[in-house]
């Protein structure tokens, strides 16, 4: 049920100066996480914490680009979408400097190294082909380009349903639990996806019902 019966409304202003603060935090925290890494002011093992700082954010942002749709319902207002792509970027950016992070620092630009860890351990995998989806998803998030594709651009852009479980995996399988710091992130996940997974069984129960009713009409 929305909370409001009147839609909400964001003036131009207000809409510009809260991007205008997300674009500050988002690109001024990961700038001062890589000066601090570099001025070795990030503790004992800086590279470690560039490498968690990077992941945990691109979790965040993704949480937080999943939270719009269902708030612009609630509220109900579309403004929340108008920061969709935006957020969704910034997930992508701090995906990819986590992979960054991890490659120049952490394994030293060792391709072979690199093609060795992809394979030998399974949470890479995972993480890798998160961060193509994230790819694929920034890559086609320009307005010419939804034209462009049509349909294909929503289910494409659906994927970030299975995105968020693949990102949630790599960071337990990384953290070597499920509990603790996860299980919270897995906890918020469900909470985002219930919604949506209603949305899919009635879609398959409907489908089923038809499919059925089909049958009987040939037989």
């Amino acid at each position: 049920m929305p909370l409001r019966k009147k839609p909400f409304r964001l003036a131009v202003w207000q809409r510009r100066s809260l991007k205008g603060l997300i674009h500050l935090f988002a690109l001024g925290y990961i700038a001062w996480l890589f000066f601090a890494g570099v001025t070795d002011q990030l503790g004992p093992d800086p590279v470690n914490t560039l490498i968690n700082e990077t992941g945990t954010w691109a979790i965040h942002f993704l949480l937080l680009t999943l939270t719009l749709s269902p708030l612009a319902k609630w509220l109900p207002s579309p403004e929340p979408m108008q920061f969709r792509r935006m957020i969704g970027v910034y997930t992508f950016v701090y995906a990819f400097a986590h992979l960054l992070t991890y490659i120049v620092f952490e394994i030293q630009l060792d391709m072979a190294l690199v093609a060795s860890e992809i394979v030998s351990r399974p949470y890479i995998i995972v993480g890798m082909a998160a961060l193509l989806l994230l790819f694929a998803l920034t890559a086609t998030s320009f307005k010419r380009i939804q034209r462009n594709m049509g349909k294909k651009w929503q289910k494409l852009h659906n994927s970030i349903y299975l995105i968020l479980p693949l990102a949630l995996l790599h960071f337990s399988w990384s953290q070597k639990t499920f509990w603790q710091e996860p299980v919270w992130y897995w906890m918020i996940g469900l909470i985002l996806m219930s919604p949506r997974m209603k949305q899919w069984y009635v879609t398959y129960q409907k489908k089923s019902q038809k499919k059925s009713r089909d049958k009987n009409a040939v037989a």
